[in-house]
C-alpha cells in the first residue's frame, strides 16, 4: 500500500531530522517511549495492543501503523490486533468505528495471507 510506505517514509525522515537537530524535546520523547513500551507487569506485546485501540480513538493514522507493526512484531497475532482495534471502536463510539478503518488497512496489509 502506498500510503503505508509514504508514512513510513515521512516517519524515518521526520526522524532524522529531529535527530539531526539534537532535538531535546524529541530525544526526551523516544526515552519515554521507550520506558513506556518496555516490559514491565504489562509485556511489550499488551502494551502495543493497548496503544493500537486508543490510536483508534484518536484518530492517529501514523500511530495505527506504527503500533499494529509494533504488536506484530512482538509476536501479536491478528486476532489480537483485531481485537484492540474492536475495543477501540467501543471506547470511541460511531467516530472510532470510521477510524478503525484505516487500522483495518494496515492489519490487512501485515497480515496478508
Amino acid at each position: 500500500m502506498d500510503k503505508l510506505k509514504t508514512m513510513t517514509r515521512r516517519r524515518k525522515d521526520a526522524h532524522a531530522e529531529l535527530m539531526s537537530l539534537d532535538s531535546k524535546v524529541y530525544k526526551a520523547f523516544l526515552e519515554m517511549e521507550q520506558a513506556a513500551f518496555s516490559d514491565g507487569e504489562l509485556n511489550k506485546r499488551t502494551k502495543e495492543l493497548i496503544a493500537i485501540g486508543i490510536s483508534v480513538v484518536i484518530n492517529c493514522e501514523s500511530c495505527m501503523q506504527w503500533h499494529i507493526e509494533q504488536a506484530a512484531n512482538s509476536d501479536a497475532s491478528k486476532r489480537e490486533v483485531l481485537e484492540a482495534i474492536e475495543v477501540g471502536i467501543e471506547m470511541g463510539g460511531g467516530p472510532a468505528t470510521a477510524h478503525a478503518r484505516f487500522a483495518l488497512e494496515v492489519m490487512a496489509h501485515l497480515y496478508a495471507e
